[in-house]
């Protein structure tokens, strides 16, 4: 369907005659649990990121990161994710109690190829294994309960594209700093200096 110069896909059909089927071994590589070598990349993975939506289809991604293993695997078919401290929105945990459906992508610094859970999650104020994801001594106030149904490797094309962990292509100046995005749009009646503070010693002194 074309309007105004776009031309849009409206049917999977569609999709399907465009690009083509999937490969074979693309279909197959899904699986309903985890494999010993998943256990092995949760337990490196320092970051993932949590896709959520609500029940208004309105979507959220969060990031979550702690030292390597911080997702609890409790079994073959459930992990745990702490909560740590953070702007309070919750957005991605609100979601969860109007729509469970989550979708995960596990990464490990250097590596080209992610790890994808997908399942249904849940929203835990306590449990026993709480514990056992305590750091610095801080016990997390909230989790994601997880309880995987589709799981899988997604392959390196899109980190060799944008040569994402190539050092020598890195350029943390080419955008404003955070100091400069908050002063302009959330902390406008703040003094440079203090939100400089902020996101100095006052920010990473807190993160547990």
């Amino acid at each position: 369907m074309e309007k105004n110069g776009l031309v849009e896909i409206t049917s999977a059909a569609e999709l399907t005659e465009l690009i083509g089927p999937p490969a074979p071994a693309a279909v197959a590589k899904e699986r309903t649990a985890l494999h010993e070598l998943d256990r092995q990349w949760l337990a490196a993975s320092p970051f993932c990121l949590v896709a959520t939506s609500g029940a208004d289809g309105r979507c959220d991604v969060s990031p979550k990161g702690d030292p390597p293993g911080f997702t609890l695997v409790l079994d073959d078919t459930t992990i745990a994710i702490p909560d740590r401290k953070g702007n309070r929105r919750l957005d991605g945990f609100r979601n969860v109690l109007e729509n469970p459906h989550v979708g995960l992508v596990y990464l490990i610094p250097g590596r080209g190829d992610t790890l994808r859970i997908n399942g249904r999650a849940r929203v835990l104020r306590d449990a026993p294994f709480f514990d056992e994801m305590a750091v610095r001594g801080q016990r997390p106030r909230l989790a994601l309960l997880v309880e995987i149904e589709q799981v899988f490797y997604h392959c390196a094309k899109a980190f060799l594209r944008s040569s994402l962990w190539r050092p020598e292509t890195w350029r943390p100046d080419a955008a404003p700093s955070r100091v400069q995005t908050a002063k302009a749009m959330e902390r406008r009646d703040e003094p440079v200096e203090q939100i400089e503070r902020f996101y100095a010693e006052e920010y990473t002194g807190g993160l547990y």
